[in-house]
């Protein structure tokens, strides 16, 4: 299936709307049946059917189908974040008594979810370091149940070996799961890896523009239709209509966005890199990276996060250096119009001897759509500092 067709025609029936260009924002909580046996249809296989917003509705649906065909999924399912995706993929594959092995340092409130709440329900967890999958062999259990992937990470980038890890999982009779946010569907495609389940926070590329949130599970149609039946429709974590005709406005532009920002990348990663107060630079793409070659087995091209870290011992100049940048927002997440920073030092408390898993001097960088040398001035002005 093409990518413009997906992204511009797929299920997009317009003699239903008015052959209106822009697909419509059904904003309904509920849909009409004109007798009981059609009432009676709809409860039988509400999957399929339009019977309540929470379960199904035509924007949201036009959605996942987008979703699903870009990731070669047989089914997708929608959900209000991207943590909302990742928490029902995981429960729908565990219960008490099981154990998950998962990457180091995966996304905060995935690190929060594995090893916070469900040791709560009688689960274990294991964390281990994802760049060696004998890390995961080593790790694994007569009661191992899944394998959580999250590659390339989300501050530090390490890859893992998808198809490695979801050949292990195979023969050992787990499922997988992957958080392929920072790829995009564009970039990365684990299911034709073997991957079990992908799970998307659409807060980012898929959006685009900072102004939507979303989350999205794509597998098999057996898997996600359980999702459904249980953590979804239980959850209530559902998708907008509004929220799902946004993410549909990204996707228009998505390639367009994606081959900017990795362009622009590109070239801010390759003047930063030789800058003499970086001691290093973490981006898959780069030549010094002990993972580049998997990186290029993995990924399609480059996208628009890295991370430097800063060559002081002093937090005060890392903030400087922060706080003196006029040109890149300091935020959470990434993946729309502008560009972020993201600062590790943020975590730190300086009248405490905190410690934690990222060093103070880490600064995560996403470039948005802004000119490189726009950008790359900015920095230069903001390194004295250090």
């Amino acid at each position: 299936m093409e990518l413009s067709y997906i992204l511009n025609e797929l299920g997009e029936d317009r003699e239903l709307y008015y052959n209106a260009v822009a697909p419509p924002i059904l904003q309904t909580s509920n849909f009409a049946s004109k007798t009981v046996d059609d009432m009676r249809r709809m409860l039988l296989n509400e999957a399929e059917s339009y019977l309540y917003t929470r379960g199904n509705n035509p924007t949201v649906t036009m959605f996942e189908k987008k979703m699903a065909a870009l990731e070669g999924a047989e089914h997708a399912i929608a959900f209000g974040s991207g943590i909302a995706a990742v928490s029902a993929a995981v429960l729908s594959q565990l219960k008490a008594g099981d154990h998950v092995v998962c990457i180091e340092k995966p996304y905060g409130w995935t690190n929060v979810l594995m090893n916070r709440f469900l040791p709560r329900f009688g689960v274990e967890v294991t964390m281990v370091d994802g760049t060696d999958t004998e890390n995961y062999r080593k790790a694994m259990r007569p009661n191992t149940r899944l394998l959580y992937l999250e590659s390339p990470n989300s501050f530090t980038f390490e890859l893992q070996d998808i198809a490695a890890v979801a050949a292990l999982a195979k023969a050992h009779g787990c499922s997988t799961i992957i958080d392929n946010s920072f790829a995009s569907p564009l970039n990365q495609n684990p299911l034709a890896m073997g991957v079990d389940l992908v799970v998307h926070s659409c807060t980012k590329y898929i959006g685009g523009h900072s102004d939507t949130m979303g989350g999205v599970i794509c597998g098999s149609r057996g898997m996600i239709n359980k999702i459904f039946e249980r953590e979804f429709m239980t959850l209530g974590a559902i998708l907008s209509p509004h929220d799902a005709w946004l993410l549909l406005r990204g996707l228009r532009t998505l390639p367009v966005r994606m081959e900017r920002v990795a362009e622009t990348t590109r070239k801010v990663v390759a003047w930063i890199g030789k800058q003499e107060q970086v001691e290093k630079i973490y981006y898959p793409f780069h030549p010094s990276n002990p993972q580049y070659e998997l990186a290029k087995k993995q990924l399609r091209n480059n996208t628009g996060q890295f991370t430097i870290a800063l060559k002081t011992n002093d937090i005060g100049k890392v903030e400087n250096f922060c706080n003196s940048l006029k040109h890149f927002l300091m935020a959470a997440s990434w993946g729309g119009h502008e560009s972020l920073i993201y600062p590790a030092a943020a975590y730190y408390d300086k009248g405490s001897n905190y410690k934690g898993k990222l060093d103070f001097n880490l600064v995560r960088f996403y470039i948005g759509l802004e000119d490189a040398d726009y950008l790359i001035k900015d920095i230069e002005q903001a390194l004295i500092k250090v």
